[in-house]
């Protein structure tokens, strides 16, 4: 049975603008939650209910015969996930909000009274949704995240096994530039195996690595020791694991991809080669992912320079295919935290720093920004603009806020990326450089005389 919980000993008025008549409140914890209704729906208007599953289908049941159609809840770690899915498949309308928008006042710190207190400001209609993406783009994350969690965990045994390379005084992570690659795991084989001979070691050499068999050679003596085998032995078994595990998540997530709807014909609008061809890297999903992502998103966005089909990945597996819940680019900029978020106070300006948000396609579209640095683009000519005016920092920022609207637009319109419609930004651009210049040029006494561009590879006469 349900615990019973005494409503708190301050009433709040309901009827004040009342927007929300059949809202309700949820205390979410990890064991216990926290349930508030109108005091005119039950004679105990706050129950406290368990969080095994029987006990929250109990909970359920009470809001439905409260006649409850809408839920507040705040997003407290991952117990409010249980719950808020077995009221979505009940057919409520659930509002997940940020806890840091509903703090209570100072001296009401209660499960009670937050459940109350949530229940009231749903009821008044001062909470707003958090957005989350649909079940099958939750699915994706799910496991994308998994997988993440898995690389770095995977990268840390690497630098288990360079500890004790280092530790039997063997170079070898130093002349090689990935141990994990077919040179080092062969060489570490070979070790593992008895072999100490550094002549034939450095002899299971690659034919692409760039140092030579001499100076491999020199790299591998050193102290053979038993306990540093054993760890190097145990790193490398580990590691090899979790490249498995890898390729689990790596079916599950195409799995999953497979299910969404296709928004292009494939066969009509082909997918163009890639403008960047480079060999996999060691973490890439092993299928035809930007395939996938062209047919989902029904526009190639690795069209945009920065983008890679990583990114474009997070992209989808964060928010999904579908960005028709964000009113136009500046709330998606906005919701990403690229955009200035300003104060004022008394009608000065306190701060226009962005928010601090945690927001993975925020942070991918940074590390774009930041691969920018030498495109020959208008993206690449934008960040350098941006570096030296506002510096690297305010500079990412800026590009990654222009990335988000450019997505914006091609997944709104479905239209491919056109380098071309930036030429009228070149022009302006330029054309305020050359004011600029001969303003200058006039304080100083002097006068600009246009000459014929010279191309590059020519030398100034």
């Amino acid at each position: 049975m349900p615990k019973r919980r005494s409503s708190a000993k301050t009433k709040l008025d309901p009827t004040l603008h009342c927007l929300q008549p059949n809202a309700a409140g949820v205390d979410v914890g990890a064991t216990q939650i926290y349930v508030s209704v109108p005091p005119d729906r039950d004679t105990q208007s706050v129950r406290c209910f368990a969080t095994f599953t029987e006990d929250l289908h109990a909970a359920a049941d009470w809001l439905q015969g409260c006649r409850i159609d809408s839920v507040a809840m705040e997003s407290t770690g991952v117990y409010w996930i249980p719950f808020f899915q077995l009221l979505e498949a009940r057919g409520f309308k659930v509002f997940l909000v940020n806890a840091r928008h509903v703090k209570n006042v100072p001296g009401r710190k209660t499960d009670v009274e937050d459940c109350q207190w949530l229940q009231y400001l749903h009821t008044v209609g001062l909470l707003r949704a958090s957005f989350r993406p649909e079940q099958d783009v939750c699915n994706v994350r799910s496991v994308l995240r998994h997988r993440d969690s898995l690389v770095q965990m995977a990268s840390v045994h690497i630098q288990h096994m360079q500890k004790a390379l280092d530790q039997m005084n063997l170079q070898l992570h130093h002349v090689i530039s990935d141990i994990t690659g077919l040179t080092g795991t062969a060489i570490i084989d070979a070790i593992l195996q008895g072999e100490r001979d550094p002549v034939k070691l450095a002899g299971l050499r690659d034919g692409r690595i760039k140092a030579t068999e001499q100076t491999i050679a020199k790299s591998l003596v050193g102290d053979y020791r038993r306990e540093h085998l054993f760890t190097l032995r145990q790193s490398l078994a580990a590691f090899r694991h979790y490249q498995q595990l890898i390729a689990a998540c790596d079916v599950e997530i195409q799995h999953y991809l497979q299910k969404f709807e296709s928004r292009v014909d494939t066969t009509a609008l082909p997918l163009e080669k890639p403008k960047d061809l480079h060999k996999p890297r060691r973490n890439e999903l092993r299928f035809d992912l930007r395939g996938e992502l062209y047919r989902i998103f029904g526009v190639d966005l690795t069209q945009i320079p920065g983008i890679n089909a990583l990114t474009a990945h997070t992209m989808l597996a964060e928010v999904g295919p579908d960005l028709s819940r964000f009113a136009n680019p500046a709330a998606f900029a906005s919701w990403l935290g690229l955009c200035p978020d300003n104060r004022i106070s008394g009608g000065k300006v306190l701060s226009v720093q962005t928010r601090v948000v945690k927001n993975r396609v925020a942070a991918a579209l940074r590390m774009a920004s930041q691969s920018l640095h030498r495109s020959q683009s208008f993206l690449g000519d934008y960040y350098r603009r941006m570096r030296a005016k506002l510096g690297t920092p305010k500079a990412i920022t800026a590009t990654a806020h222009k990335l988000a609207r450019i997505i914006f637009h091609l997944l709104s319109t479905r239209q491919a990326y056109d380098e071309s419609i930036f030429s009228q930004h070149e022009l302006q651009h330029r054309h305020r450089k050359e004011l600029r210049l001969r303003n200058h040029a006039r304080k100083l006494g002097f006068d600009l005389i246009p000459t014929p561009a010279v191309s590059k590879g020519e030398s100034v006469p």
